[in-house]
């Protein structure tokens, strides 16, 4: 009896295992339609006449969500500048005898040739401050300032700065949409940016995006040693120049200022001046009218390999002290040839780009601890900065 029971679950057994490999095989949808769907795999169905179903991309949404507010937020912040000038000189005739003799000395025969430029610029306070770049207003006799509603503004400088290639101006309106400012060092490669500024002075406010390509990008320009940029891909052009770059936030984390190519057209490859560098800048621009930077007295260089096995360093960080002027602030403090500045003010120094910057954004006149290594040996020392000689320079797009 149990063995014709055993031999009955068997063959049934069987023949269900036949059905259902003959129904997975042949009509598999009739087994889908019996499984429920999870509620977090249900995807919404393409509208009736698609021909194929779209991929959406949740993060996709938001990332666009958010540009697209950050762009509105922004936009009404920068302004278009344009700037004129004459540039006056002697015709040629004037130094020739024979033309002398028939018309005299004293007759005044000059010409002139107007010179124009654009740039853009970001307003930075609702009482009319604008910041741009130096190069925009650079010998500018005439500035004017369209806002993003169309009001033309003439405008007047309050202060350059060519070390930094950052210039302030002003127009006499009031509550103006300022833009606020975000930390640059919050910045890390790969976060999305906008490049906001009105290209070649003709297309008005246009909005370019990108992600962040690197920090801290050094050599850029004429040699000035502060520089410290952010490097984008964010497509820049001619009269971008004083823009902004913003975050995700629509918040200014860099003034755009030049581009590097090979043909003059944008080839990927922009950078702007954070706003670490430049907040300070034009605090001190609407204040003074100038920049007032500390001065060690020192020429520093970078940690090379050669230099950490000569020295015996456990890492690159930190500022080599190559050269001491005599008698300048740095010597009068105890530093010499061949130190290595490792921290300032009990802030670690990571190179000698950080090194520079930070003893300029230092007021003269005002005390900083150094920490440095001496051979086998760390030093403190303390240095009253002096004030640093103006360097007049000429910033170009590359």
């Amino acid at each position: 009896m149990l063995k014709r029971l055993w031999l009955v679950f068997a063959q049934v057994c069987t023949v269900c295992l036949a059905a259902l490999f003959t129904v997975s095989t042949l009509r598999p949808d009739l087994l889908n339609r019996s499984a429920p769907t999870p509620p977090s795999a249900a995807l919404p169905l393409p509208p009736a006449n698609s021909q194929t179903a779209p991929v959406v991309s949740n993060a996709n949404v938001v990332a666009a969500a958010g540009l697209s507010d950050a762009a509105k937020r922004a936009l009404p912040s920068v302004v278009k500048i344009a700037t004129s000038a004459e540039r006056r000189f002697r015709h040629p005739l004037m130094e020739d005898p024979m033309f002398e003799r028939f018309f005299g000395r004293d007759r005044q025969m000059r010409e002139s040739q107007p010179l124009t430029g654009q740039g853009s610029g970001v307003i930075v306070r609702a009482d009319g401050y604008i910041l741009t770049n130096n190069h925009v207003v650079e010998g500018a006799e005439k500035i004017q300032v369209e806002l993003y509603d169309k009001r033309v503004f003439a405008a007047k400088k309050i202060g350059v700065d060519p070390e930094s290639d950052l210039a302030v101006i002003k127009i006499e309106a009031t509550e103006l949409p300022a833009l606020a400012f975000d930390d640059s060092e919050k910045l890390s490669p790969g976060d999305f940016v906008l490049a906001i500024g009105n290209p070649f002075g003709v297309f008005g406010n246009s909005v370019t995006m990108g992600i962040v390509s690197a920090l801290g990008r050094t050599q850029i320009g004429d040699g000035s040693p502060f520089e410290s940029f952010i490097q984008t891909d964010a497509a820049i052009n001619q009269g971008n120049s004083g823009g902004a770059l913003v975050n995700a936030s629509g918040n200014l984390v860099g003034i755009n200022t030049s581009i590097f190519t090979r043909t003059g057209d944008f080839s990927g490859i922009g950078f702007a001046i954070p706003t670490t560098i430049a907040k300070p800048i034009l605090e001190q621009l609407i204040a003074n009218g100038e920049v007032r930077r500390g001065y060690l007295g020192a020429t520093l260089g970078s940690i090379t390999p050669e230099l950490k096995e000569r020295l015996s360093l456990r890492d690159s960080k930190g500022a080599f002290v190559a050269a001491v002027l005599d008698d300048g602030p740095g010597a009068r403090g105890g530093v010499r040839p061949n130190d290595v500045i490792i921290e300032i003010n009990g802030r670690a120094v990571t190179d000698r780009t950080d090194a520079i910057n930070v003893i300029a954004s230092t007021p003269p006149e005002r005390t900083i601890s150094l920490k440095l290594l001496r051979g086998s040996d760390t030093k403190e020392v303390s240095v009253t900065l002096g004030k640093r000689p103006t360097v007049t320079r000429t910033r170009t797009q590359r």
